[in-house]
């Protein structure tokens, strides 16, 4: 990755630019995702892509679903291997790739789910990564993408994930995929600590948890 982007493997070991782990990973599957899997939207075999901690991997492999989750962070790979483990959910497995090159998996995966990993890829990134999912992916399969909206973060933040408006997210999903919809949406967060900065957040709502929601884009395509 390029120094434009956050260095995930430290923010897993929560060295990184916030203090503790992402406050994007909350212990559970983003609400904007575990709605889609309640109302029956994913199928096995599912690429869970930037898996980080895999909330959303083990959630679904615990209901039944055969999940394979891609991450760069050797950190975050391990501590979902061991969770997997503690939970006995050998449908759940945990690889350590870069997402935007790997292989070995071509035509397998029915649903491919971005959770806030879009925003966390270099720019130049984008295309290797949406073209090596296309190719994982079997014929008609389903993709969704989490991903935050312009806005989200403060201009002078840096690093800071990459937000997307939707024209900019259009444009780089449908040179592989079929967009079926792009929607308004939230990533949920917790409350986010950033030492001595120069800054202030943007004044975002929250949800009855008390955690920050984020303006976000789900966007649903599918493999033609």
């Amino acid at each position: 990755m390029t120094s434009d982007v956050i260095d995930w493997d430290n923010a897993y070991r929560g060295q990184g630019v916030f203090e503790g782990p992402p406050p994007w990973n909350i212990g559970e599957p983003q609400p904007e995702l575990a709605a889609l899997h309640r109302a029956g939207k994913f199928r096995s075999d599912v690429l869970d892509a930037g898996c980080g901690h895999a909330e959303l991997s083990l959630a679904l492999a615990a209901d039944g679903l055969t999940v394979v989750g891609i991450d760069l962070s050797p950190t975050a790979v391990a501590a979902a291997n061991k969770a997997a483990q503690e939970r006995n959910l050998a449908n759940a497995s945990f690889v350590q790739a870069d997402i935007t090159s790997f292989t070995g998996y071509d035509g397998r995966f029915n649903t491919v789910i971005d959770s806030t990993l879009f925003h966390s890829l270099p720019i130049e990134g984008r295309d290797g990564y949406l073209r090596s999912v296309h190719r994982a992916a079997a014929s008609g399969a389903a993709y969704y993408i989490l991903v935050f909206a312009k806005g989200a973060f403060p201009a002078e933040m840096e690093p800071k994930p990459h937000e997307v408006d939707e024209a900019e997210l259009r444009a780089a999903v449908s040179k592989y995929w079929q967009i079926d919809e792009i929607r308004s949406a939230f990533i949920h967060a917790n409350a986010m600590a950033i030492p001595d900065a120069p800054f202030e957040m943007p004044s975002h709502g929250t949800d009855e948890k008390g955690r920050m929601k984020f303006p976000a884009f789900l966007l649903s395509a599918h493999k033609a």
